[in-house]
């Protein structure tokens, strides 16, 4: 579809949708985003500030698990403008461009949060396959070296994904399916040859969930074979416990993708209200959960917390 100049239509405004079928009960719709926000900024931001603060924290692993929170923040911040903005003061506008900003930032903390989990699953791999070599393998440079790495894997990936976009027309309207803006439904609302979107859609997904998921389920399959290969069973329900807030983590990330990947695929006839909820678990519930995990199964978290409260009582 051309406009008038002969260039292709965009539209200066694009309009988010709030959660079908759920008009009358939006002000409580509004408190629950408003609760989950709440639970993931302040759970990330105690997370890292007790990691800063107490040097017991001043570890491979916490680094790594300051780098998740640093991220959910970036996940959290990156929708809440729009969701707010939907749900609170009933303002379901965005413009274009902002959209393609928001979109692009959305995938790219996305993806970097499954990086991320895979550089944990790496030191869960080397504090319990080798041990005596944790320190030196996990040095501070070789953390910033991964953290900066994720980075700009995903920045990189990500990076064309707005400009491919703004080739297209639209002319399915203006109207997407979520309070915020994501690939796969601003191609529902274009036209034109979406084949390159697609298929490079479908080649980031596989390159970044598909190789991260795999070297997960890997280092977790040599961590099973190292354990079982302690004589003491005390031992072994010691160095299974190291990893079961990362696991956890990984389920909480995993299950919402691979669900809304089954019912996109297999549940194509689900009414709308299904794909919402479910895009909506994929993006709020992670950032909400994660430091709520590691609140609850790290004991030397939980020491931090109990310190401080004491400390802040006296």
């Amino acid at each position: 579809m051309l406009g008038l100049n002969g260039t292709q239509f965009q539209p200066d405004t694009l309009q988010l949708t709030g959660i079908p079928g759920m008009q009358m009960g939006q002000a409580w719709v509004a408190l629950v985003f408003c609760i989950l926000y709440l639970i993931s900024i302040i759970g990330n931001l105690s997370i890292l500030a007790l990691v800063v603060r107490e040097t017991a924290l001043h570890q491979p692993m916490y680094y790594f698990l300051s780098i998740l929170s640093l991220n959910d923040l970036g996940v959290s911040f990156s929708t809440l403008p729009t969701v707010l903005a939907t749900f609170c003061f009933n303002y379901r506008h965005v413009g274009f461009n902002a959209c393609l900003v928001q979109m692009f930032f959305i995938h790219t903390f996305s993806f970097m949060e499954s990086g991320i989990l895979l550089a944990m699953s790496f030191d869960r791999f080397v504090a319990i396959c080798d041990p005596l070599h944790y320190a030196t393998v996990l040095t501070n440079s070789r953390i910033l070296a991964m953290g900066l790495g994720i980075l700009a894997k995903s920045f990189t990936t990500l990076f064309p994904f707005p400009f491919l976009v703004k080739r297209l027309p639209f002319c399915k309207g203006n109207v997407l399916h979520h309070s915020y803006c994501l690939h796969p439904d601003l191609m529902k609302v274009a036209c034109g040859d979406t084949h390159i979107n697609n298929i490079y859609g479908l080649f980031v997904v596989i390159f970044t969930y598909g190789i991260d998921s795999t070297f997960i389920l890997l280092s977790y399959a040599l961590i099973l074979r190292t354990v079982l290969a302690i004589a003491s069973q005390d031992q072994r329900l010691k160095a299974l416990n190291t990893c079961i807030s990362h696991i956890c983590a990984v389920l909480a990330f995993y299950v919402p993708i691979i669900a809304v990947s089954m019912i996109h695929r297999f549940w194509k006839s689900a009414p709308t209200v299904v794909h919402v909820m479910m895009s909506n678990v994929y993006l709020f519930v992670p950032p909400m959960l994660n430091p709520i995990i590691y609140s609850v199964k790290t004991k030397e978290i939980r020491r931090g917390i109990v310190k401080v409260f004491y400390k802040s009582q006296s």
